[in-house]
């Protein structure tokens, strides 16, 4: 039986671009505008991500 992945190790498994994204808005608490306007990328762009990764994450983590 294998051990429950760490955030850790999900956070890694996860694209250069989307992985940044998720620490941007998450650890660094940073808005979606914010993010946006760093990247020079459409906020519904951002949006996307965040919702996307954060499904993953849920679902990698088991949540």
């Amino acid at each position: 039986m294998s051990e429950p992945a760490t955030l850790a190790e999900v956070l890694e498994s996860l694209p250069v671009e989307e992985r940044f994204i998720l620490t941007m808005h998450y650890l660094r608490q940073m808005s979606p505008d914010q993010i946006a306007q760093l990247l020079k990328v459409p906020e519904h762009a951002v949006d996307s991500v965040i919702s996307s990764g954060k499904a993953r994450l849920s679902q990698f983590l088991g949540l």
